[in-house]
């Protein structure tokens, strides 16, 4: 198909009108609903010719920096940046569409706005830097594929200036050259033996999680609770059990009229976001 997509720039000024944040990117999202004969569809959602930037904020040492953009019929999208002495990275991407738009879900079941909260995987870009990425970077979550191509960016910019020095994403890097194979010329035989296999070590078990309590407030008042034991069953080189601590484990998050985010933090690199 033929998708008409339009470029994004935000560039966010601090109080003294000099550029603290920089973006430009395009992208556009493709969306499964149900409709009202209860049957799956997909759609894609554009971005359209007129987009807005509210609520997108500089950040500093202790507030996250935000780029959010509205367009559409009630469409909204976001991601938040964190900094630390050297780099700054991307935190959450914050989604959310309008299935009232008909132009796009001319027959959703479900009417309103839906959110998708991901969290971003890129890698820490060091300060001073623009990140680039020309080629397409795709996120799947839930119902929603989001694509990205063409992104320049650049939070927490030094002295109002977007710097010239590029890191760019994986997608961009070129590859490393290509294994050699081995050839007739270069095949040394050796005598074959044939081995016993290793005696296999049954897996220790790993313990129940402890069962913790967490809670968001919105002012004085506590907006959610949750009371879970966690246990991430992690499949990479080998399975891993991890087993979440609600002693070291921090709680945050935030409390909307229509939607909820918590996140819990174990201080050991593993961030789980609801």
């Amino acid at each position: 198909g033929v998708f008409q997509s339009y470029a994004v720039e935000v560039d966010i000024k601090d109080a003294s009108n000099a550029t603290c944040l920089y973006a430009n990117w395009m992208m556009r999202f493709l969306i499964t609903y149900e409709s009202n004969t209860s049957d799956y569809k997909t759609t894609t959602l554009n971005l359209s010719s007129s987009v807005t930037h509210n609520g997108s904020v500089c950040g500093n040492d202790t507030q996250p920096a935000l780029v959010a953009v509205q367009f559409g019929e009630g469409h909204s999208w976001s991601i938040n940046f964190t900094k630390n002495n050297e780099t700054y990275q991307g935190d959450f991407l914050t989604f959310t569409y309008n299935t009232n738009d008909t132009a796009v879900f001319p027959d959703a079941k479900r009417k309103g706005p839906v959110t998708v909260v991901v969290k971003d995987t890129s890698r820490p870009v060091l300060l001073n830097n623009v990140y680039v990425c020309h080629n397409q970077d795709i996120i799947e979550e839930e119902n929603v594929t989001q694509i990205f191509w063409n992104v320049t960016v650049q939070a927490f910019v030094q002295n109002g200036t977007v710097s010239k020095k590029e890191s760019r994403c994986r997608a961009d890097t070129p590859t490393s050259a290509p294994t050699v194979l081995p050839t007739t010329a270069n095949v040394t035989t050796v005598p074959t033996t044939t081995l016993s296999p290793a005696p296999t070590t049954p897996p220790k078990p790993v313990e129940n999680p402890d069962t913790g309590n967490y809670s968001l407030k919105s002012g004085n008042k506590t907006c959610l609770l949750a009371t879970v034991g966690l246990q991430l069953n992690v499949s990479q080189d080998k399975p891993l059990l991890i087993n979440i601590n609600p002693k070291t484990t921090i709680a945050d998050g935030v409390c909307g009229n229509t939607t909820a985010t918590l996140r819990l933090n174990d201080g050991n690199s593993t961030l789980i976001g609801f």
